[in-house]
């Protein structure tokens, strides 16, 4: 880290590569990518922060989850060199990972929890948080399920997707699938 001089005050400057080491990086490989690329630089130690904070949160977690699933998100972060586009894909990975973590461990500002009625059964009510990521992501849980949805272009409303589930909320009402293959519900706010 260099620093650089501003008013007379020294102020150390950010610095240019990722959160890891390069020097022991192949050469070709996505890693390398990353070390070469001043703006996946920066994403990477952002998501180094962003991890940083999950983990504090999560620092007595039983099992010890967040660090087997970040050594999954790398490996498929890196498996991004099958990729048409191989840096779009590093980038959206990151803007993914990023948004996962500050939602699942409440790191940003968030809207709710928004209760809804569903079909007019009980047992299909559903919670639903929104968080201030980017991308836009909520997280939403139906009995003992949840999911984290991220945030979908829509021409009216607010539409989210996750992995089997999607919520399209439009003026108080929200089509909600959960599930693969299931049918769509009709749902609205609850008091």
């Amino acid at each position: 880290m260099t620093a650089a001089l501003v008013g007379g005050t020294a102020l150390a400057a950010e610095p240019s590569g990722p959160s890891f080491s390069c020097a022991r990086v192949e050469p070709g490989g996505i890693e390398r990518m990353i070390c070469t690329d001043p703006a996946l630089s920066a994403l990477d130690r952002k998501l180094a922060g962003v991890y940083g904070e999950a983990a504090r949160k999560v620092k007595n977690e039983h099992p010890p989850s967040l660090k087997a699933e970040q050594r999954g998100w790398i490996k498929g972060r890196n498996d991004c060199w099958k990729a048409a586009d191989q840096r779009a894909c590093v980038e959206e990975q990151y803007r993914l990972r990023i948004a996962e973590l500050q939602a699942r461990y409440r790191l940003v500002p968030a809207i709710g929890p928004v209760r809804f009625a569903c079909d007019g059964h009980a047992a299909n009510a559903l919670t639903a948080t929104f968080f201030e990521t980017d991308p836009p992501t909520m997280i939403a849980e139906r009995g003992d399920a949840v999911s984290l949805m991220i945030g979908q272009p829509a021409a009216s409303g607010a539409r989210y997707q996750g992995r089997n589930e999607s919520f399209w909320e439009h003026q108080g009402e929200a089509r909600v699938t959960w599930g693969y293959g299931a049918p769509e519900m009709t749902c609205r706010k609850a008091p």
